[in-house]
């Protein structure tokens, strides 16, 4: 995030104690401050009646509530996705070049793609690729036994979604690895406040990144449309929803998507669970001794507590009232899942991580309405199968010391977690 050269003062009727408060979450050394400091400050703004002034460049206000970010959540016609849900919002130049990414969009055009999308993803595919992930999984595990590497981002948990999703896609062998270092390129920096240096070149690197997998891909889907394959490239570029199909913006606009978001949060997701899983011996041991009956509890606990999205972004395009506050159009709101994944009025001792934790409506996968994660249910098979293939092999895994992280403000990325064998 971007620090104004002076900070406006709180808003109207904005006590200067939540001025302190919300102050912190446009400073970017909040976002290195550890964990512990950031939930304390959270939780002090959700005990507040109303949102919170955040003086972050033009300044947006913080929905820091369950109730209140799944209600905007639903509100697409009052809290919109356009013209988009990351800080800084894209620029025009940017949109215009790569086109707009589904998440950015509303309305009719929005349900016009995520149609195209879903349709794509037939029972078919998805059977063949929940067959995938667990050979997947199983290859990946096999390996880290093999070699036993000792940094878990590399060697395993960046792997397993990078790896489901091209075989998805139908990407050729040939291009993964540079696949793989696009989307690192494109993504490292995201929410990371840097120096000018870095300011400066940072972002050509990212969109250098963005456009060689839109070049690679689109020249995939023009194969596909005149070869068609069981992938699901071949899928949304020949299907056939009211008459159109994935033109090649779109498609890359869509993989690039799949491919940031996808790989991710769900490699963070992965590597937040070992570190959790490590912390907790206890709630390790009732996982491994009854897998089948606590993993899809574990790998829910595992998202709400670590929240891979800390935030997105709306922009207010109708009069609406939301615990107090009266927002009107042109207002910018910022939905902190992070906040919303530890509301007390929801979860009860919400830092503790319980596997048992039922019900756990966590918002891990946004808050419902149309921007729902359209990738939620394959992630939870990843996650289970990975786990399930690290915690039942006789050798006992254990993360060692703490995950590094970015320091993100807008996704709880690790950069790298050291792990070890308990059993040789």
């Amino acid at each position: 995030m971007t620090l104004p050269a002076q900070r406006p003062g709180p808003a109207p009727g904005q006590a200067p104690g939540r001025a302190a408060d919300s102050a912190e979450l446009a400073d970017p050394a909040f976002w290195q401050a550890p964990p512990t400091h950031r939930l304390a400050v959270f939780a002090r703004l959700r005990a507040l009646d109303s949102p919170v002034f955040v003086p972050e460049g033009a300044g947006h206000w913080a929905l820091v509530r369950h109730a209140d970010v799944q209600e905007a959540s639903r509100l697409p016609k009052v809290f919109a996705s356009a013209p988009g849900v990351t800080t800084p919002e894209p620029a025009r130049w940017v949109r215009a070049l790569f086109g707009d990414s589904m998440v950015n969009l509303d309305g009719a055009e929005h349900a016009q793609l995520r149609k195209i999308v879903q349709r794509a993803f037939t029972p078919r595919l998805l059977a063949t690729a929940e067959e995938d992930i667990h050979a997947v999984a199983a290859r990946i595990v096999d390996d880290v036994l093999d070699r036993r590497p000792d940094e878990f981002v590399e060697a395993v948990a960046s792997k397993l979604p990078l790896e489901v999703i091209c075989n998805m896609m139908g990407i050729p062998e040939r291009y993964r690895a540079e696949i793989a270092d696009r989307v690192n390129h494109a993504s490292e920096n995201i929410g990371v406040e840097r120096g000018l240096t870095a300011r400066l070149r940072m972002p050509g690197r990212g969109l250098r990144a963005l456009a060689r997998m839109q070049r690679m891909v689109a020249g995939i889907g023009r194969e596909r449309r005149e070869n068609p394959t069981d992938d699901l490239i071949s899928a949304l570029v020949c299907a056939n929803v009211d008459g159109e199909a994935l033109g090649a913006r779109q498609l890359g606009s869509f993989f690039s998507l799949l491919m940031v978001a996808g790989v991710e949060t769900t490699r963070n997701a992965i590597t937040h669970g070992l570190t959790l899983l490590t912390d907790h011996p206890d709630q390790r041991d009732l996982l491994v001794g009854d897998f089948e009956a606590h993993a899809d509890g574990a790998v829910d606990e595992m998202i709400r507590h670590s929240t891979p999205i800390i935030q997105f972004r709306r922009t207010v395009v109708a009069e609406h009232t939301l615990s107090g506050h009266a927002f009107v159009p042109g207002d910018k709101v910022v939905l902190y899942y992070t906040s919303a994944n530890r509301d007390e009025a929801v979860f009860p001792d919400p830092d503790a991580f319980d596997i048992t934790r039922s019900p756990n409506p966590h918002l891990g996968f946004g808050g419902g309405g149309p921007h729902f994660c359209l990738g939620a249910h394959l992630a939870r098979v990843e996650m289970k199968a990975l786990f399930r293939e690290l915690l039942t092999r006789p050798v006992g895994l254990r993360a060692v010391g703490l995950p590094d992280l970015a320091g993100s403000s807008f996704d709880n990325r690790v950069r790298s977690l050291r792990f070890a064998f308990e059993r040789p």
